[in-house]
């Protein structure tokens, strides 16, 4: 989610998004668990988001569960084209971790990429949100109002891992995996390159409207997995040129601040000085293995746990001096706010802590994000974990504790989480024999 739409998100909120206020959390802490079982709790209680909490009629993943029951605009059934990408990743952690049975998952997941056949798309990419109901585009602006290539990246990173997965099983599962397929073959990413075919990647485009969003995607922020898919196209891939002007601006997204010793090879227009929410460093790298992936531009691993570890270091010297911040409890990414929605980072941080920004930057930090796990869980109870796992933010400074969630964040949790136990969602990524031919293609080496 960009910040543009961030905006436009906050003035969605506006009505219901008000802070909750609640008891302030007992210092009892809860059933000591070992490690591991913390994990396996965290995760299974996450992925239910997106098993139970999944919207009926489509098995998509919702946009936003509230346990308070109070929805802006009485969409509670709308769902989310990059939420569940997320989701359909989550639900193979589920398969793997024994929280459902491969049949189960297989069911779901069919049932999924069968109302994904039937919804609305345009030139082959879904909108941003859809009505799980009907499978028609619920608007996310005024002008937005058709296809979303970032959101349908993040949808078919999942389903590419859904092919990989079942693409050598029986008979069904084979019919899954072809189907998945053929939805990533159909979406026409050279289209996306606007009215006049730059070379650059626009971000939406509308029946009614055309191109008048006029949002060209340039980096450095959370869209690399759209470039990457758009040069691996099968069907319909972009020249790599699309790549290094549009995304990589000719080499104007490099040379990134420097913070507590610690460079980012990478910046956006107007580079925010810490290295923007941790979002940014979690979307694109649920199924893309930044371990060892590097190009002209960066060391993507490095970057990555760079801007973590910056992140982190922000909140340990918590120079606003907000209650709670420290080495236990730290976190900054866009989730509901105090003040309604916010990409919370360094330099808008309103005293907000986002479970999902140090749980999903597992791989990056696992003691400082395991230690913060912990924190959470223990100290907070109930107050924090409920039934699809962390609610989505909190303030200890304002005893903030909203009983809500946001599928775009609860998603990277399970995945991110997953990839550090065990890789999985890189090991399927990755697998695709398409992906690797177009990141060479614009130029990276995967070590391996």
């Amino acid at each position: 989610m960009n910040l543009i739409s961030i905006t436009l998100f906050t003035l969605l909120l506006l009505f219901g998004c008000s802070p909750s206020q609640r008891p302030a959390p007992s210092e009892q802490p809860a059933q000591q668990l070992s490690d591991e079982a913390l994990l396996d709790l965290v995760q299974e209680r996450t992925f239910q988001y997106f098993w139970d909490g999944a919207e009926p009629v489509s098995g998509m993943a919702r946009e936003r569960i509230h346990l308070d029951g109070v929805y802006p605009d009485n969409d509670q059934n709308v769902v989310t084209s990059g939420g569940s990408g997320f989701g359909v990743m989550a639900i193979l952690v589920g398969i793997e971790r024994g929280f459902i049975t491969r049949q189960q998952g297989l069911e779901r997941l069919t049932k999924i990429v069968g109302w994904l056949e039937k919804a609305d798309r345009f030139h082959g990419m879904f909108p941003h949100w859809l009505y799980g109901e009907t499978g028609k585009t619920k608007p996310f602006s005024p002008k937005d109002d058709g296809g979303d290539i970032v959101e349908s990246a993040f949808l078919f990173q999942g389903l590419l891992c859904v092919r990989q997965y079942f693409q050598n099983g029986n008979e069904a599962e084979k019919a899954l995996a072809a189907r998945a397929d053929q939805l990533w073959k159909e979406a026409d990413w050279n289209f996306y390159r606007g009215a006049n075919q730059e070379n650059v990647l626009f971000w939406h485009w509308s029946p009614n409207y055309g191109w008048e969003m006029n949002f060209r995607i340039t980096g450095w922020n959370e869209c690399l997995i759209a470039y990457v898919l758009a040069a691996s196209s099968p069907s319909h891939p972009v020249p790599a040129a699309v790549y290094h002007e549009g995304w990589a601006k000719n080499g104007a997204m490099t040379s990134g601040p420097t913070k507590y010793g610690l460079t980012l090879a990478l910046q956006h227009n107007g580079s925010p000085e810490y290295g923007g929410p941790l979002f940014w460093s979690h979307y694109s790298f649920l199924g893309l293995d930044p371990r060892h992936l590097k190009d002209r531009y960066a060391d993507y691993w490095e970057h990555n746990r760079n801007h973590v570890l910056i992140n982190y270091n922000y909140c340990v010297e918590n120079p606003r001096h907000w209650y709670g911040y420290g080495p236990d409890c730290w976190g900054l990414t866009a989730s509901y706010s105090t003040r309604f929605y916010a990409a919370h980072r360094p330099e808008e941080d309103f005293g907000v802590i986002s479970p999902t920004a140090a749980l999903a930057s597992m791989p990056y930090t696992p003691e400082e994000s395991k230690r913060a796990m912990r924190h959470f869980y223990e100290k907070f109870g109930d107050h924090l974990f409920g039934k699809f796992g962390f609610y989505d933010a909190f303030s200890e400074h304002v005893d903030w504790f909203p009983r809500r969630y946001l599928a775009i964040d609860q998603g990277p949790i399970v995945v991110m989480m997953e990839n550090h136990r065990s890789g999985l969602l890189w090991k399927l990524f990755m697998s695709c024999p398409e992906v690797q031919a177009g990141l060479e293609n614009i130029g990276f080496a995967i070590e391996k």
